[in-house]
């Protein structure tokens, strides 16, 4: 299976003909369209309705998980439903299976990678924060367990390991994603990770037991792959 992977779109009326401009080949490139996230800027309805319109004319099978930035405005659930309504399957905890590839996705959080990963230690919202973080990874884990296909990939927006966020200014590393989703990766097994988020990181990394993990913001893949707004896998 050939997959296109690409994230971070922030749609809007400014970079509408630049997305469509990008990926007019993607038909023909591609058997499965992931959008890691990030679809919209502020999570706005408004938004969402003309990018699905550029989004069934590819006539393309897509598989998405929501980011932070479709949050914003609270409407997460009304932008899932839109999104469903168009064919396009929407992970949330959940898995879904195509000519023997199965997706497994959700957002992720934040907390940090590795050693600096932050635990439930200390005042109430600390502690708060890393469940939600916990919380994400358990709907990974569970998400996983839902497919019995022979090849797996994970979709995430938040990122699971911290090389792939390499070249984001150190400071903001804990903001971009935790370590707990590489964990869960490792212990279920997949063929390939992709996420979004770190808009300026790496493109590629592994997770500990060598899952390859690739970061696929569109504007990290415009700057490094000649303006092509998203990236081809094969599994």
């Amino acid at each position: 299976m050939r997959i296109a992977a690409t994230a971070d779109l922030h749609y809007s009326a400014q970079n509408s003909g630049i997305l469509k401009e990008q990926f007019t080949k993607v038909r023909d490139e591609a058997d499965v369209l992931v959008i890691a996230g990030d679809l919209t800027n502020y999570g706005r309805t408004e938004e969402m309705e003309p990018l699905l319109n550029v989004l069934v004319r590819l006539r393309l099978p897509t598989v998405a998980v929501l980011g932070n930035h479709d949050y914003e405005s609270g409407n997460e659930a009304v932008l899932m439903r839109m999104m469903s309504d168009q064919g396009i399957k929407v992970l949330d905890g959940t898995g879904y299976e195509r000519d023997g590839v199965g997706f497994a996705g959700t957002k992720g959080f934040i907390g940090g990678f590795g050693r600096g990963m932050l635990t439930p230690f200390g005042e109430a919202e600390i502690k708060a924060l890393v469940k939600a973080s916990i919380d994400e990874a358990t709907k990974l884990e569970r998400a996983l367990f839902q497919l019995r296909t022979p090849k797996r990939v994970v979709v995430l927006h938040y990122a699971p390991i911290g090389a792939t966020v390499q070249g984001e200014a150190p400071e903001i590393y804990p903001y971009l994603g935790n370590s707990r989703l590489a964990e869960v990766v490792d212990r279920h097994g997949a063929n390939l990770v992709v996420h979004g988020h770190a808009h300026h990181g790496s493109m590629n990394g592994k997770t500990t037991a060598g899952v390859p993990v690739h970061n696929v913001a569109i504007t990290l893949l415009q700057s490094l792959q000649s303006g092509t707004g998203y990236r081809i896998f094969e599994v």
